[in-house]
């Protein structure tokens, strides 16, 4: 942690803003802690001038916060990174370090999952408490998915200027910030609160891809990717449904946006055990330091070559190959959006309205999660050792397997939700798991960025349009909606059996 503080505009500015967001978020305690014998509703309730400073703490203590971690001389610094490529060697052995750093991001990610992933565990209760209709409430998860696509793109400029453990340590205190979402009086607060929490939570995957590749070596950094990425998601879903299984009947559902404030803090301490990043170290002329993590991962530095000079003419997708390519994994990554922020953001709602309570329904999806837990391990070994392009399609097709179930359970009008929602998660989080991975392997160089980029837009958009199809009144059954995603996911079935490249042990350069 010191290494990572040091060499920025102010440690005691992050320090002092730390703990005005934490004392802005106590101030709203206790509005909450009153409206004990309501069973916490606080809709249409006044706020009071505690909760009013409390706010002006937090957004005060955020921007001071991001001052304190503002690096010194950044021009120097983006300029110097320019030419720095750090690399792991292709066949080094994992190391204690490799496996504490998996672990660490596992953690990390598992709390920056949980986030959106509560947002179906409340919607019932705002429902209820707010007296709206269904299409009124999916504005939380419309802005809150708003809110992720806003992150991706400010996350990576962040994670440049600030360093990736910094970005980090930053997110973790917009996590600690947005709790107040539990004690607000109004949905439009809600709203907005929930887009602040989206914008937190949107960077933090790319940020973590980016630091396992720089630290893992190539030959493990695939099935790597994929196992963080699944943990991290199936965790998430699982801590967020578990938590509302047993705190949700007690407290009400603003409980889950109040659990910001504990875990976020955890993410602020866990930063003590991330490594900072080799090349912002280099960058910064902190070589002893940077030496030291590249000793520790195996990793070397080398000076960039400079670029061949530039062809004329465009450097757009060419060739149906590379379009097909680009269209089955959009399509996959469509597919993962719609169910996802779509089909799984609903279902709690749904279980309630047939007549579960908010526990019980919590508890069966936690169930789900628990069973789907096991099989991320199995997608990670698919993917390295069997298929590349095998794995991705046996994930699509367990996502398939979970709608049917879906459809079937909806046409019985009875029956436990279990395993349809299991094999739902354990597809659709192998899909999350492979997808970006997959796709930064299938193009050119010239194209690579801007193509795995698309592709993770494309999970996003998927959300959105759920919503919007909300927010438009379209309001459809669980075996209706799983009947409508189910032909998105069958087409990226046959896109990417049909134009999927296998690449697993594939040099990246034959693409070129």
């Amino acid at each position: 942690m010191n290494s990572t503080l040091s060499d920025r505009q102010a440690v005691w500015a992050f320090v002092a803003g730390c703990i005005a967001v934490t004392i802005g978020v106590c101030a709203h305690l206790p509005m909450f802690a009153m409206a004990r014998a309501m069973h916490y509703r606080l809709a249409g309730m006044p706020m009071d001038t505690g909760m009013i400073v409390g706010m002006a703490l937090i957004v005060l203590g955020t921007l001071v916060a991001a001052y304190g971690l503002l690096p010194r001389n950044v021009a120097a610094q983006r300029a110097a990174a320019a030419d720095i490529v750090v690399a792991a060697p292709e066949d080094a052995a994992l190391g204690p370090a490799h496996w504490g750093l998996m672990a660490v991001l596992v953690v990390a990610l598992v709390i920056d999952v949980m986030k959106p992933a509560s947002l179906g565990f409340t919607v019932p209760g705002m429902i209820s408490e707010y007296g709206v209709p269904k299409k009124t409430v999916s504005l939380v998860p419309f802005f809150a998915l708003a809110g992720t696509v806003t992150g991706s793109v400010l996350w990576g400029w962040i994670a440049d200027v600030y360093g990736r453990k910094a970005s980090i340590l930053l997110s973790a205190v917009m996590f600690v910030g947005t709790s107040i979402c539990g004690a607000m009086p109004s949905l439009a607060w809600n709203i907005a609160m929930c887009f602040m929490m989206g914008a937190a939570a949107g960077g933090m995957l790319p940020v973590t891809y980016a630091l396992l590749a720089e630290m893992m070596p190539s030959r493990h950094r695939g099935w790597s990717l994929v196992l963080v990425g699944g943990l991290g998601a199936v965790g998430g879903y699982f801590a967020a449904s578990g938590l509302s299984a047993v705190l949700q009947p007690i407290f009400g559902w603003r409980i889950l946006w109040l659990a910001n404030l504990p875990t976020g803090l955890s993410l602020v301490l866990l930063g003590a055990l991330i490594p900072e990043s080799a090349k912002f170290l280099l960058a910064r002329g902190r070589v002893e330091e940077a030496e030291a993590v590249m000793r520790r991962f195996g990793a070397t530095a080398v000076c960039s070559a400079p670029p061949p000079p530039r062809r004329t003419g465009s450097h757009a997708l060419t060739g149906v190959a590379l379009y097909g390519k680009l269209a089955a994994l959009s399509m996959c990554a469509l597919s993962w959006g719609l169910i996802n922020f779509g089909l799984l953001l609903w279902l709690p709602a749904d279980l309630v309205a047939k007549g579960h309570s908010v526990g019980v329904s919590s508890r069966l999806l936690a169930e789900s999660a628990l069973i789907a837990f096991p099989t991320v391990f199995v997608a990670a070994l698919l993917y390295s050792r069997w298929s590349t392009k095998g794995a991705l399609a046996t994930m699509i097709a367990l996502t398939l397997a979970g709608l049917l179930l879906v459809l079937r359970l909806e046409l019985a009008g009875s029956g436990s939700p279990v395993l349809p929602v299991a094999l739902l998660i354990v597809g659709t989080n192998g899909i999350i798991a492979i997808v970006l991975p997959y796709a930064a392997e299938s193009f050119p160089l010239r194209v690579r960025a801007r193509a795995t980029g698309w592709v993770a837009a494309c999970t996003k958009g998927g959300g959105l349009l759920a919503q919007a199809l909300t927010i438009g009144g379209i309001a459809l059954s669980m075996g209706r909606a799983a009947l409508l995603v189910m032909l998105p996911t069958a087409l990226a079935l046959i896109l990417v059996a049909w134009f999927g490249r296998e690449t697993r042990g594939r040099d990246l350069r034959d693409l070129d």
